[in-house]
């Protein structure tokens, strides 16, 4: 059984995350701006669900919340940052205050949940940080820059944190979901075929969170497809981003 926070549960890849960590017999605190959607998994699964109303740009409300996690936990095992801002514009439509925003959530969200765990990291010698990315903050994407720049932020950070704290004991990892049907992908211009049931995901995930690897996925398919966008970066962005303007021009005449 392990001790799990969750930063964007209360939806999407998060909620159904949480829901299989519950499942496993882990338990799970979970910050997000809502909890209406957690209602019932604390009815089902009583007194191992903390669901915590926290912003996660208020870096003195995170630390307060890790802090009080931490006393009901006594130990964190793994704090997965996984709550986002997603915009799609061009950079042109793009006005400075959205990049600001969205770095504010993915990247800096990330680096607060860091700040407020790591303490409490090193003083029990062990522990896991997980940041979820995504494939175009390392291939690129038309139209996605804010976004894509964040997670391609939120990549590094993971390296340098992992090289900073791999001889305490506590290692730093990326989440590599797929595009997937959620709240947050809703406007991105692909048909809703072509994403992922985010139950599919956040199950898969959850059950992958303890991989060794720095990069984790759902599947086997979605690693090796991830392992194609670091090795071929520019290559699979013009694709994926021509792909989608094919599919968006198909979808207007039809």
């Amino acid at each position: 059984m392990a001790n799990i926070i969750l930063t964007g549960g209360n939806q999407g890849i998060g909620y159904f995350m949480a829901e299989k960590f519950l499942q496993n017999g882990d338990c799970v605190a979970v910050l997000d701006l809502e909890n209406d959607n957690l209602r019932e998994l604390k009815k089902e699964y009583p007194g191992r669900l903390l669901d915590c109303i926290c912003d996660m740009r208020d870096a003195g409300g995170v630390v307060e919340t890790v802090n009080r996690i931490a006393a009901s936990f006594h130990i964190i095992d793994i704090a997965i940052h996984n709550a986002c801002r997603c915009t799609f514009d061009s950079m042109a439509d793009t006005a400075d205050e959205i990049y600001q925003e969205v770095f504010d959530v993915n990247y800096f969200g990330a680096l607060r949940l860091s700040r407020a765990v790591l303490p409490h990291m090193r003083a029990q010698h062990c522990g896991r940080v997980v940041f979820t990315s995504s494939s175009v903050g390392v291939m690129g994407f038309a139209n996605i820059s804010p976004y894509a720049s964040s997670k391609g932020a939120v990549e590094a950070l993971a390296k340098c944190l992992s090289l900073e704290y791999e001889k305490e004991g506590i290692t730093f990892h990326i989440l590599h979901p797929p595009l997937t049907r959620t709240k947050s992908s809703a406007p991105f211009p692909f048909p809703a075929e072509y994403k992922a049931d985010p139950k599919t995901v956040g199950y898969g995930l959850a059950e992958n969170i303890n991989g060794k690897g720095f990069v984790i996925c759902h599947s086997f398919l979605q690693k090796v497809q991830t392992e194609l966008c670091y090795l071929f970066s520019l290559r699979m962005g013009r694709l994926m981003s021509g792909k989608m303007a094919a599919l968006s021009g198909r979808e207007g005449n039809t």
